[in-house]
């Protein structure tokens, strides 16, 4: 006798479309904090066994041990990388976001394992940089491919991506406010978001897969604070102006540094985080042989646990904090996989320490004062970079559990915010995607379908097209090596001649033959959605390029995935 199966579509069709809703976001957040957990924990494996182990042994074997351990790994950073997914580089918040905005959520499955893999290596192995980066990353990945199996299209793909987010933020920190505000504040940027909800979910379940499985996991040890006194208050201005102006150093800096290396054509990319890696192996191995600490490598939360409970000499406090910089710098903007969480929350720790026991020699600070100012440099260096105010704010809280310390918090990421703010338009994150060609042009359309047709279409349109001036291999290439877009509009002495795509580019310059023109549609940029809706179809290349109807100059280029992802999201 055979037993009947049952039908699982049926039986998917028969629950209603809330309570679906409610278990897919279970689903998709478990699966997503179970990557974060997994990645966290061979992480913190890998480092045990390495240079905690070689730290035990002679200076000479940890330095001889140390240098190959960082020599292969980069080397095969740089090869997983370069052969299978140059896009799993850095921290992945940004091509999340990319992703979320450009592809309706959708990212692919093989960068989101090189990044599980590349970023263990990279991490495990000794460069300085974060898990909690990639963790959002993996998590978004995960939800995202998970996601296609269990619902059909790409409805719901953006939704998956968030939901994926926040489950791996709160896994990798074990935050669950923070993830919420992060996903606001940095990548939805709508506090009235129709997936908030989700996230909240999402964010829970992260938290208690982390609890569940590693315990309580704070990423750092901090003592009960009861001894603090008004004094310090005095000094935490001083802290988070330090602490901040660090934080601006390392965005312009390591923004320099991948600038310089983009045009170095001649040196491979696969060789590039070596370059890294060593820099970080000299200044982590002299900070180890001069004070015995391992902060400089990897994640130095060990280092940053000591700090906020036992403390340091303060001048030694200075020099972990610059070496750290430094090393951060070179790691991320030679190319390493990882992001800057951690290191953000070291420097900054490490620097308002500093300046909390160097004041201690004049004012009277308690131990329990110079760890609250060690926290406002925290958060005040993180919120200098990503310029995420509530979100920096809420990380170290969460992690601290302390409220005696919001109200410096609260101090810090004022006077973090305006140093940024002033120093920079765009956060290390968004930079980053302006740098690599990838600028997001965020469509958020009107909720009804009579102001959707009466939109105009340079609400839709991406302002800032990457024209084609000749058709030379130089120029070719340059477009294709700088930027992601799928088609290019081509001009001739300042006057538009048709439409290129990407591949016919790389077909042209494999074959060396001059590429095929098309013809290019255009409209104006106050014509509405519904008057050109239908001359998309019309031309070859379903793209119109938007002109300036005094002028005659181009001033935006709109695709049809951008008007059937935008009229989706209006859907929704």
């Amino acid at each position: 006798m055979k037993l009947a199966l049952p039908d699982i579509k049926a039986l998917k069709d028969r629950i209603p479309d809330n309570t679906r809703e409610v278990i897919v976001t279970c689903i998709l957040s478990i699966a997503s904090a179970l990557s974060a957990v997994a990645f966290l924990y061979a992480i913190k494996i890998s480092f045990a066994l390495t240079y905690e182990r070689f730290a035990e042994e002679s200076p000479l074997y940890f330095i001889i041990s140390s240098f190959i351990l960082i020599t292969v790994s980069s080397l095969m950073v740089g090869f997983l990388l370069t052969v299978f997914s140059p896009e799993a580089a850095g921290s992945g918040i940004p091509q999340m976001k990319a992703a979320y905005w450009k592809e309706s959520g959708d990212l692919k499955l093989k960068p989101v394992i090189v990044k599980f893999f590349a970023g263990i290596i990279s991490i495990g192995g000794g460069n300085s940089l974060g898990r909690e980066g990639p963790s959002v990353y993996l998590g978004s990945g995960v939800a995202s491919n998970l996601d296609k199996t269990i619902e059909k299209g790409e409805r719901n793909r953006r939704a998956a991506s968030v939901v994926g987010a926040s489950a791996g933020l709160a896994a990798a920190f074990n935050t669950p406010l923070a993830a919420i505000a992060f996903i606001i504040e940095e990548v939805v940027g709508d506090m009235n978001n129709k997936y908030l909800g989700r996230v909240v979910i999402s964010s829970v379940i992260g938290a208690f897969v982390v609890y569940a499985l590693m315990g309580r996991h704070p990423s750092f040890s901090m003592e009960m604070l009861t001894d603090i006194s008004w004094t310090h208050y005095a000094v935490v201005p001083f802290a988070a102006f330090a602490a901040s102006y660090l934080g601006i150093i390392f965005q312009k800096d390591t923004l320099k540094l991948r600038r310089s290396i983009k045009k170095r054509k001649k040196i491979k990319p696969w060789i590039m985080p070596l370059f890294g890696g060593l820099i970080t192996w000299v200044i982590g191995t002299s900070l180890f042989l001069f004070t015995g600490k391992l902060g400089v490598f990897s994640l130095g939360y060990n280092d940053l646990s000591e700090l906020m409970t036992v403390g340091f000499e303060w001048k030694i406090a200075g020099i972990l904090a610059i070496g750290k910089l430094i090393a951060t710098i070179s790691s991320y903007g030679f190319g390493g996989c990882g992001g800057i969480f951690a290191p953000s929350l070291f420097i900054g720790g490490f620097s308002g320490y500093f300046i909390g026991s160097a004041a201690a020699l004049w004012l009277p600070l308690t131990h329990d004062d110079i760890i609250v100012i060690a926290a406002v440099g925290m958060s005040s260096f993180l919120g200098a970079v990503v310029q995420a105010p509530l979100t920096s704010l809420l990380i170290v809280f969460e992690m601290t559990h302390q409220f005696a310390i919001v109200p410096a918090l609260m101090i810090g990421i004022i006077v973090s915010q305006a140093m940024a703010r002033k120093a920079f338009r765009l956060n290390f994150y968004d930079a980053i995607l302006i740098q690599d060609g990838n600028e997001l042009h965020k469509i958020r359309p009107p909720v009804d379908l009579y102001s959707w047709q009466n939109l105009p279409i340079s609400a839709i349109a991406h302002p800032n097209p990457v024209v084609l001036k000749d058709l030379s291999n130089a120029s070719m290439k340059e477009i294709i090596e700088n930027y992601p877009y799928g088609a290019f509009p081509v001009t001739e002495t300042g006057e538009l001649k048709g439409i290129l795509t990407r591949d016919e580019i790389k077909d042209a310059l494999k074959t060396r033959e001059k590429p095929k023109v098309h013809e290019a549609g255009t409209c104006y940029c106050d014509e509405t959605v519904k008057d050109v809706g239908n001359r998309f179809i019309e031309y070859d290349v379903h793209v119109l390029v938007v002109k300036n109807r005094k002028t005659e100059q181009i001033s935006g280029i709109v695709t049809l995935r951008d008007l059937i992802r935008a009229q989706s999201a209006m859907q929704d």
